[in-house]
């Protein structure tokens, strides 16, 4: 997949005709233009080819136009149509010479993280009895929204929806439909977190909506059983729902200095957090804030302390890596940045509610 950032001056119209002219060409090129995407108001374009490498389809374009793709990636044919819903031409409209494709490539990625508990605990519980038709519940409202499902596992789901406004309608009906599930005191049992980023497909990274999905695992990882929106989303579902207040009890719609604060500090935890000395007073520089000011930071934004943060994200970590089954409980500890084995089975305990040696005999 190729992306061309195109000038203003360019339209759907012409972007189909230089599609019809790769069309025309391709075989020189031993390529195979699938299909493309045009987003008039961002001035992109992306190109979805069939090709042995890159420079056949650089050749390919510059012969049949000139417009030179600024990055080609390699990708995945179900991946794309995870992602964007197709991978062919839509059906050409009867009596039109061109097939104007006028489909912006802009999608919202969900990630959401789910875990029970009660079940980790092995805690036979009432209010969480129907917890494992709580999947099918939510793959039934991002159908009903028109979300793809890209990727489901035992941790969550990554989805990709077309309309900002479903995308959050479908976080908050989850959200919803996790408090009809437990009782006003069983909240501790079940941990939800969900994050809303909008991107494009192709970037300067390597994989589809690699930094789109990056920052939606990051807004997860800082969300504490409430929505996190990057601030384009926000933005974006604000110029769609015009005198709609955002409940702030429900949703975190971070601002750009917000969102930028937690990308340093997610850049900075993700080098650092394996080092058994890393502690918080560590943060300030890099970060270039003050002790007070970052835990006022954390906690306006987060709802929890740095040090909590911390040994949270380590605990994910952990958590993450016992159900992998490769590394033995003491070795997950170093691993993840824990000084010693009993502060870490104290630490996990605490956490879950389970030692990591009793959780680590329940994973399949």
């Amino acid at each position: 997949m190729d992306r061309h950032d195109i000038s203003e001056e360019v339209t759907a119209g012409i972007v189909a005709q230089m599609h019809m002219q790769d069309l025309k060409v391709e075989h020189k090129f031993n390529c195979r233009g699938l299909t493309y995407w045009f987003d008039e108001k961002r001035k992109t374009a992306f190109c979805l080819v069939e090709a042995p490498n890159e420079k056949n389809i650089q050749e390919m374009h510059n012969y049949a136009h000139g417009e030179v793709p600024h990055v080609i990636i390699e990708v995945d044919a179900n991946i794309v149509e995870s992602f964007l819903g197709r991978i062919e031409d839509p059906t050409k409209e009867k009596d039109t010479d061109l097939n104007i494709i006028n489909d912006p490539a802009l999608r919202i990625i969900m990630v959401l993280r789910l875990k029970n508990l009660a079940l980790i605990r092995n805690e036979q519980k009432e209010s969480n009895a129907s917890f494992e038709d709580y999947n099918e519940s939510i793959v039934e409202i991002f159908n009903s929204l028109n979300g793809r499902i890209v990727k489901q596992d035992k941790a969550g789901f990554i989805i990709s929806f077309e309309s900002v406004s479903n995308a959050v309608m479908g976080a908050l009906k989850v959200q919803s439909k996790l408090r009809g599930l437990v009782n006003e005191n069983d909240n501790t049992y079940i941990n939800l977190k969900i994050g809303l980023s909008a991107g494009l497909p192709v970037t300067e990274s390597k994989t589809i909506f690699e930094d789109t999905i990056k920052l939606a695992e990051r807004l997860c990882s800082v969300a504490n059983n409430i929505i996190v929106l990057s601030s384009e989303v926000k933005d974006l579902y604000m110029n769609e729902n015009l005198n709609t207040i955002i409940n702030k009890s429900e949703v975190l719609a971070l601002t750009t200095s917000e969102e930028a604060f937690i990308n340093h500090l997610m850049d900075f935890i993700e080098k650092e957090w394996e080092n058994t000395d890393l502690k918080v007073a560590d943060f300030n520089k890099p970060l270039g804030v003050s002790k007070s000011q970052l835990y006022r930071k954390m906690i306006l934004m987060m709802g929890v302390s740095p040090n909590n943060f911390l040994r949270e994200y380590r605990l994910n970590r952990a958590w993450e890596l016992i159900n992998k089954k490769t590394l033995n409980i003491s070795e997950i500890a170093y691993n993840t940045g824990f000084s010693s084995l009993s502060y870490f089975s104290k630490c996990f305990l605490k956490h879950y509610g389970i030692l990591p040696s009793d959780y680590q005999q329940t994973v399949e």
